[in-house]
């Protein structure tokens, strides 16, 4: 072969392998960007369930837990809290949970799957504030006929500790009950109820 002749084979071998090369750069180069359309953990975290130790809650005693962005309340509520529930229906606007914004295991007085325990989106129906937990009995700010809850420092709407509107608030909702459940007697999943809801 002189050195101006082409050799067939070598000049497959080098097509080839240049192809191969090119393919694997090409190949590294669309990672980043293949990669960059699913969302980042940070995004998968924001919207998955949250689980909350409800073990160390003493009665009357509020916990804060965040899911989707949402702060939830955990409040053990004590005896003498939940007899006061039955004799505030009148003054609800929804003491029965009727609105659809409730799952069905708040459709009773306690708002709850166990009574003790009451578990809420802490967003004021209103216009989204949050309430403050009041469950001091006739304050002098909250008046004598106060018999604890949650009042909205934003424009005064009252709910009972189910999280029930009062009549004559801005607040037209009670405050929404997240689906929940519960793994063991001490901890509680906040965004799954298992098909419950």
């Amino acid at each position: 072969m002189s050195g101006n002749e082409v050799n067939p084979s070598r000049r497959r071998f080098l097509t080839a392998a240049t192809t191969v090369i090119g393919g694997v750069g090409v190949g590294f180069a669309l990672v980043p960007f293949i990669s960059s359309m699913s969302p980042s953990a940070k995004a998968r975290a924001a919207g998955a369930p949250v689980r909350a130790d409800i073990s160390k809650v003493e009665p009357g005693q509020m916990i804060r837990v965040k899911w989707r962005g949402k702060p939830i309340w955990v409040v053990n509520r004590t005896k003498e809290m939940l007899d006061v529930l039955p004799t505030l229906d009148g003054e609800l606007r929804d003491p029965d949970s009727l609105e659809p914004q409730q799952p069905p295991y708040a459709k009773n007085g306690y708002r709850s799957i166990k009574p003790e325990y009451l578990v809420l989106i802490g967003i004021c129906t209103h216009l989204g504030c949050s309430p403050t937990y009041r469950p001091d009995i006739a304050p002098a700010d909250l008046g004598k006929d106060w018999k604890g809850g949650f009042f909205c420092p934003c424009h005064g709407s009252r709910f009972d500790l189910a999280g029930r509107v009062f009549k004559g608030v801005p607040a037209p909702l009670n405050l929404v009950v997240p689906p929940y459940r519960y793994l063991s007697d001490t901890e509680i999943e906040v965004g799954n109820d298992g098909g419950q809801a």
